[in-house]
């Protein structure tokens, strides 16, 4: 299975269906630290890092920005919550305060008394981890609207170009985090290359890069194990990827198939950048800070965790 798309879905799938049944899966963007340590004897992975790394991240950028106290208000699932722990984690241990860490819940009319609450004790900054399609897009507009907040830090479910319409000028030079691709090969130049070629302009948000690699190394193992049983396919993955093996790009797939044959191992270079996974199937990956940037989101840099 490629999926599930969020934390919350992923972690009731993989305790209740995947793993008992010996179903493989690997998720393209379920970012919960609570997925390293979760029972699932070796059969779930992700392409894309745990929020572990991208709330070290977050938590940098907002000390490096200046802030001195923030709030954050997060979505209540287990994305956000571990996001949430992992993000105050580190703005205090680079001397910052939290002054407030307020959960929602998704999809209501008003959050005002959210805002309310996180701006009590004047923070310098908002923080918030929220989708676009949960209240996040909501937050941002009554923040604004209401004089809470014109400081913000966002995270990887708001990186979306919704997220500046109408308030282009207000949110102008703010930044957030999101997975990235790792340094190393040309994957991602690549794949940039041939979706262009395919559909048009790619457009800026996460996890479409992450989508093609769990596709593709679920069918490399599948390739290795010469079955598509799930017990198979497990092992098979851990045989066939490895950082010292021969180089596959995205387009290389009759090569593969050969190196396979050949009794090879793969460093499969993916469209977001080398895939290795550690041994609870975490992927190594990097974080990256992105900047909104007449009205537009541009990546900024690479933070490697």
């Amino acid at each position: 299975i490629v999926g599930a798309m969020s934390s919350g879905i992923t972690v009731p799938i993989v305790e209740s269906v995947t793993a008992p049944n010996e179903i493989v899966q690997i998720s393209q963007s379920a970012t919960t630290p609570v997925l390293t340590d979760i029972e699932d004897d070796g059969y779930f992975y992700r392409t894309v890092p745990s929020d572990a790394l991208q709330g070290v991240v977050a938590g940098d950028l907002a000390a490096d920005q200046g802030y001195d106290k923030i709030s954050i208000i997060y979505v209540n699932n287990d994305y956000g919550q571990g996001l949430n722990d992992a993000v105050i984690k580190q703005f205090e241990k680079r001397g910052g305060e939290v002054t407030a860490s307020i959960a929602f819940e998704p999809n209501k009319v008003s959050y005002r008394s959210e805002l309310m609450d996180a701006a009590s004790e004047n923070p310098d900054a908002l923080l918030l981890i929220a989708y676009t399609d949960d209240g996040g897009i909501t937050i941002i507009r009554q923040a604004l609207e209401n004089g809470y907040f014109d400081e913000f830090i966002f995270t990887d479910g708001l990186k979306a170009p919704e997220i500046t319409e109408g308030v282009e000028q207000y949110l102008e030079g703010m930044r957030g985090t999101a997975p990235t691709s790792m340094p190393g090969g040309k994957g991602p130049e690549l794949f940039t290359e041939l979706y262009e070629e395919e559909f048009g302009e790619i457009p800026p948000k996460p996890y479409i890069d992450t989508s093609f690699d769990a596709t593709f190394v679920l069918a490399l193992a599948i390739e290795k194990a010469g079955s598509t049983e799930g017990p198979a396919i497990r092992d098979a993955i851990g045989e066939i990827l490895a950082e010292d093996g021969m180089v596959v790009n995205i387009n290389e797939w009759n090569k593969a198939k050969e190196l396979i044959a050949a009794g090879e191992k793969i460093r499969y270079e993916g469209a977001s950048g080398p895939v290795l996974f550690n041994e609870v199937g975490d992927s190594m990956g990097a974080i990256g800070i992105w900047k909104i940037e007449d009205g537009d989101i541009v990546n900024e840099s690479v933070e490697v965790q």
